[in-house]
């Protein structure tokens, strides 16, 4: 029981600290998509993709070095790979996805799709993270 119930208290703070990092990255991303697509006048839908992309790296290093610092072995080139490939690609195809749909269809201002699409990615994102990319050993 004392050891179902220290399981469930580090969840909960990897939980906190995943979404500490999340928040900070969709400070990242949203400025980098405000700066794409308004002072260089990039389509929407590829500053989407350049914003998402450095929120997806900011996020991985934050995470490897905060949200699971105990999991961290070996080089990080690889686990770089798999956060890409996995939480990387949920969270780009799921922005460009509702992006077009509520920016392009919807005309929704892009600033606040953005934080649609976000937050949609969220939970699974952390799964994925927790599970596979930053599983211990």
């Amino acid at each position: 029981m004392v050891a179902a119930e220290a399981d469930r208290r580090r969840a909960i703070s990897r939980w906190l600290k995943f979404n500490a990092v999340g928040a900070i990255g969709i400070g990242v991303q949203l400025a980098m998509l405000a700066i794409l697509k308004s002072v260089l006048h990039v389509d929407y839908l590829v500053a989407t993709a350049g914003a998402v992309e450095a929120a997806i790296l900011h996020n991985f290093f934050w995470h490897e070095r905060f949200t699971w610092a105990e999991r961290r072995s070996g080089l990080s080139a690889p686990r770089l790979l798999k956060f890409n490939l996995t939480t990387g690609a949920v969270s780009l195809i799921a922005n460009l996805l509702l992006m077009r749909v509520l920016v392009g269809d919807l005309h929704l201002q892009y600033l606040v799709a953005n934080c649609l699409a976000i937050g949609s990615c969220s939970l699974l994102n952390f799964v994925i993270s927790d599970q596979f990319v930053f599983r211990p050993g």
